[in-house]
């Protein structure tokens, strides 16, 4: 964005003649540098690389937390406050979104970058970059001296958010209106130091829930992290507690901020096949009502969603105005009027806007009512342990684990 607004900027210095002075006055010659925020660009993704890198051999192939520590130092001063917390694999799920869906927008090599690497790692080696590559979830972890435990019903219920705020930047972004990720960022107004108050208060709060519970954006908010999970459930080498074997005693359990450590459950009574037949059935009726339901829900409110968008709201005072002409009219208005705009046009624009917001509500409804199927079915499932397991998706690789496990600390 810097880039595009210096180039405007240098293009425009002579866009009006410079008087004509007749006392023989010189202009001074001037200079003007231009970022290279192309090379930045790659610098970051470089850097994204290697610290993830880093971290993948520390809590992987090590079992040791100080690197997370290191590279969350790093996160900070970097992604954070240096780059001003603008480098980010979250916000990118908006650029991706609508660039698979509009010819018109070409998103840049090093945006994708952002946005696939950490999905890459996650394949591979679960969610390092939540570990302490990512800003965000750097800064918490490095606040957190707490961890009280919420209950497994509250943590599921809040876990649902992340998915419906996935569904909406996603909703906003294909339909061109907004990017809302970028919009609701609560930490860039910390790593800027200004913006808006509201946004900049609702960090500090998140800072100050951080230091008593582990990292609530990362579990109850990020977008991205709801991605990152479904590919580290299934990670080829997932972040193990200790290689040696565990003797159950609940350590781990307690020091771990994401609650991603389910304790032993070895007394499940098996159920009967009748039983288990039933249960299936009746999951295969849920998720399908829970889907058409999200979807008509979204789909009666796709009109009011449209109001984000901007030639919606520009179109709603435009008819304000042709009903009740007002003696000032407003910059949009000006502008419009100005460039030879009518209202049938504009409607004709606007009406093709709803039509899309009520394909896509319909069709992020249907994609929320999925994962509140999905939540509801996990609360009342049990699977036999007979040892404390990591929950690879919900594990963010932070290593808190390594150090309180005594078996680790035995020659």
């Amino acid at each position: 964005m810097n880039i595009i607004v210096w180039t405007i900027t240098i293009l425009t210095q002579n866009r009006f003649p410079k008087p004509d002075f007749e006392s023989g006055y010189v202009y001074p010659e001037q200079h003007y540098i231009t970022p290279n925020e192309a090379l930045w660009s790659y610098i970051d993704v470089a850097v994204l690389a290697l610290l993830m890198g880093f971290v993948a051999w520390a809590v992987v192939r090590k079992q040791v937390r100080l690197p997370v520590i290191l590279t969350s130092v790093a996160s900070v001063a970097y992604f954070g406050f240096f780059r001003n917390g603008c480098v980010c694999s979250i916000g990118a799920v908006q650029n991706v979104a609508l660039a698979l869906t509009s010819d018109a927008y070409s998103i840049p090599l090093y945006v994708v970058l952002l946005f696939l690497l950490p999905i890459v790692f996650a394949l591979f080696f679960g969610r390092v970059f939540c570990a302490g590559v990512c800003p965000f979830g750097a800064l918490q972890e490095l606040v957190n001296v707490k961890n009280y435990k919420l209950s497994k019903a509250v943590t599921r219920v809040l876990g649902i958010f992340p998915w419906i705020y996935l569904g909406f930047a996603v909703l906003f972004a294909v339909t061109n209106s907004r990017f809302i990720i970028c919009r609701f960022d609560p930490f860039v107004g910390i790593f800027r130091l200004g913006g808006e108050l509201p946004l900049i208060l609702f960090g500090v709060l998140l800072l100050i829930f951080s230091v008593f519970t582990g990292r609530p954006f990362c579990r109850f908010l990020c977008p991205y992290g709801a991605i990152l999970s479904l590919f580290a459930k299934i990670s080829f080498w997932q972040v193990k507690i200790t290689k040696k074997e565990c003797i159950n005693c609940q350590l781990c359990h307690n020091a771990c901020p994401a609650d991603a450590i389910h304790p032993p459950y070895d007394n499940k009574v098996k159920e009967s096949r009748p039983t288990g037949v039933n249960r299936i059935l009746r999951y295969m009726v849920i998720l399908p009502l829970a889907m058409a339901v999200g979807a008509t829900v979204m789909y009666m409110l796709s009109d009011n969603f449209s109001k984000v968008n901007n030639d919606v709201q520009l179109y709603d005072m435009v008819i304000q105005n042709e009903t009740q002409p007002q003696e000032t009219q407003s910059l949009e208005l000006q502008a419009f009027y100005g460039q030879g705009g009518t209202a049938e046009k504009l409607e004709t624009h606007v009406a093709a806007i709803k039509k899309e917001f009520r394909l896509w509500s319909g069709t992020v409804g249907a994609f929320i009512g999925l994962v509140i199927g999905l939540t509801l079915i996990t609360l009342s499932t049990k699977r036999t342990r007979q040892q404390y397991e990591v929950d690879g998706a919900h594990c963010v690789a932070c290593g808190r684990c390594f150090t309180y496990c005594p078996q680790n600390n035995r020659t």
